[in-house]
This record gives C-alpha cells, structure tokens and sequence, in this order.
C-alpha cells in the first residue's frame, strides 16, 4: 500500500517545504479549503484529503517555479484539478470546449444537489454511481449553451442638482452670487441696526425735533 505521506514533499533541514516557508503553503491550504467550502464541502475528513491533494500537486511544482507564490501554485492546481474531474463525468473534453467549463460544471454541482446527495464522490475517480452522472451531465447541459457569464458596463454617476448647477452657464451663476451677496448685506443691516444702530439714529432725530422746538 502507497505510504500517505509523500517523502518527497516533507520539510527539509530548514523547515522548509518544497523550497518555500511553511507560511506560504499555510495561506495555500486556507484558499484551497475557502474554495472547498464555497462548494458546500463539508465533511471534514473528506475536504482535508482533497485539499492535501492539491497541495501535493503544487509542491511538485514548486521547486521549478520559484518566482510564483505557493498560493498561486495551490490556486492553479486546485482549478486543474476540478476542470479535469468535470471533464470525466461530464465527458466534455477540455480542449474541445469554452472557458466556462469550469464555472458551468460548478453550477452544474450545485443544481444537482451534490454536496447533498453524492458529497463523497467529488474529485473522486471513476466510476460513479450512475445516478450522479447523469443528474450532473443534465444540469450541466442546462446551464448551457446559453448560459453566459455577466458583465457590469460601467455608468457614469449622476450628482444630481450639482451637475445641474455646473450646466447652467455663467449668467445663472453671476444671479446666484449677486442674491446671495444682497442677502448678506440685508444681514448687515439688521445686525447694524439691532447691535446700536437704531438707537443712534433715534437719538438724532429727538435732538433735530428739541432744537425746531426751541428755535421756532
């Protein structure tokens, strides 16, 4: 019986891991397991075999490629790894077919049912019960061929009244300020008149009515 640990892929001398630090294929098996889990795997026995198994892929890579991360490695492997499973239960070759294999047969899972019904059969070799094969090969033709991935055209923003007041031009504009500056002054006023003001001008008006008086 095959050893399940793979000697070739254990920490060195260095505590390293196919040439990287352990911290990187740390963030590694969390992106795989996130991916997994997004997928409604929830056996937890079954989804660390299945994340192991990525890894292991993307370490025998690692020592060749130095100058990509453990978790770009993890990531293309992982999508390998699931592509090529659709394309054996699904019997769509992968050379044959469009971009959206993957993104379909995903779909196809989930409207199959089968984190719920076949959850041990995921990424598992054939053969399948064939119950599963054919609700997964019925999804998936269903999702397409005229399922499409959507596409957000970006809009411009609309600032409403603001951009209304920019396109009025210069003589609206020249108006909002001349109201604004009068009003203003009207406030003036009343402050003047409220702070003294008045009280001085009533003042000289009495002195202006005493000195008619006198001199009439």
């Amino acid at each position: 019986m095959e050893s399940a640990v793979n000697p070739a892929i254990l920490p060195d001398a260095s505590g390293q891991l196919a040439g990287r630090p352990l911290e990187e294929w740390n963030a590694a098996y969390a992106k795989v397991e996130s991916y997994f889990h997004a997928l409604r795997i929830r056996n937890k026995p079954l989804l660390g075999q299945l994340v192991l198994r990525v890894l292991e892929r993307a370490q025998r890579r690692a020592p060749a490629e130095l100058n990509r991360s453990a978790t770009l490695l993890a990531a293309e492997e992982m999508d390998r790894t699931v592509t090529e499973w659709f394309s054996e239960v699904l019997q769509v070759s992968p050379t044959n077919t469009d971009q959206t294999l993957s993104t379909r047969g995903r779909l196809a899972l989930l409207l199959a049912d089968m984190p719920g019904k076949w959850q041990d059969q995921f990424l598992r070799p054939g053969p399948w019960p064939e119950e599963f094969t054919s609700a997964m090969r019925e999804t998936f033709f269903r999702a397409g061929p005229d399922f499409q991935l959507s596409k957000m055209t970006p809009r411009p923003l609309d600032l409403g009244p603001i951009t209304t007041l920019t396109n009025l031009g210069r003589l609206p504009y020249f108006r909002m300020v001349l109201v604004w500056t009068l009003f203003a002054l009207l406030l003036v006023v009343v402050f003047w008149l409220t702070h003294g003001g008045f009280e001085q001008v009533n003042a000289r008006l009495l002195l202006l009515i005493d000195w008619f008086r006198q001199n009439g």
